[in-house]
């Protein structure tokens, strides 16, 4: 059922009492014309007309934009408006007033009300030192002989075509301490909000020419769903002998209840001693690796793995 707020002359200015589950509330002040109240009451009116759907995530500056309330539009129970808001149904030929957050009014970066079907990474520069780097190259090439070729859960063929290292200790540890250290800036970077850490995981692999990982997610079957945060760190020697090899992040879409991978999608460079974080249920891929020397040295090299939810 779709509801507007009742038109006014002017816009004026509305003292919001936001009241969520668990007694807590909060008093922030819009405009009577802003799409953001108007989600507000929408999310409310389509609880109490029990309506289907996914929660909208709402992020509100407050404090003066130095902090932020956010919550899933589940946990809305109730608005106090002064003066007040009075709702009425739309006609189902009259066009809804699109829900959209002025940036003006949402400090960057500003997420849409769509905001969970739209893929986000965080790419971080210089994750490790320069000698820590070259360190982790020496300690790759003498490690050639132990890589073996690897899998998908579901042993499908021409799926996926890499060598991986799965043993490394003299590295993932200190890939683990970094990633817990810079996990918070992380969750800043992206606008979400902390978790209960549970285990990190972390494997060395390696791509040489023709070698691909086609469409997947990291969190699609009962032994990876606690995972929360894919990480993909990228090394390599210099100058780099690979092309190709990007990280396509698709948006999402949902049919029959379930995320799927949308037409759009960001694109990552695997650049030299960088790090990248998503979430692990976004659909992504690997494009096809070109090698020329086919060299095991010139290969494109990642010490991936995620970041698991505590259960």
């Amino acid at each position: 059922m779709n509801t507007t707020i009742q038109q006014q002359i002017k816009p004026q200015d509305v003292k919001v009492k936001i009241l969520l589950t668990g007694g807590h509330q909060c008093t922030v002040t819009l405009k009577s014309d802003t799409p953001l109240l108007h989600s507000l009451v929408k999310t409310l009116v389509d609880r109490t007309q029990q309506t289907p759907g996914f929660s909208t995530l709402f992020q509100i500056p407050i404090d003066g934009g130095r902090s932020a309330l956010s919550f899933p539009g589940e946990n809305l129970v109730g608005l106090v408006t002064e003066p007040p808001i009075y709702l009425q149904q739309l006609q189902p030929q009259q066009p809804a007033i699109p829900v959209e957050i002025p940036a003006a009014e949402i400090p960057v970066p500003a997420p849409p009300v769509n905001d969970d079907l739209i893929s986000r990474y965080a790419q971080i520069d210089n994750f490790l030192t320069s000698a820590e780097k070259n360190k982790l190259i020496k300690y790759v090439l003498a490690k050639e002989s132990e890589f073996v070729s690897t899998s998908t859960s579901t042993n499908a063929e021409d799926y996926r075509r890499s060598m991986v290292l799965h043993s490394f200790p003299e590295f993932s540890e200190l890939m683990v301490n970094r990633i817990k250290a810079i996990l918070p800036d992380v969750l800043r970077k992206l606008n979400i909000l902390s978790f209960p850490l549970g285990e990190i995981e972390a494997q060395l692999t390696m791509h040489n020419d023709n070698n691909f990982y086609k469409l997947h997610n990291d969190s699609g079957s009962p032994d990876t769903a606690t995972r929360f945060f894919t990480y993909v760190y990228y090394f390599n020697r210099e100058p780099k002998a690979f092309s190709g090899g990007e990280l396509l992040i698709y948006d999402s879409k949902i049919e029959n209840n379930f995320y799927v991978a949308d037409e759009t999608f960001r694109t990552v460079e695997p650049r030299n001693n960088s790090i990248v974080f998503f979430l692990s249920r976004y659909m992504h891929e690997v494009l096809r690796v070109s090698c020329p020397s086919k060299a095991f040295a010139d290969s494109r090299f990642t010490i991936n793995g995620w970041v698991r939810k505590a259960n």
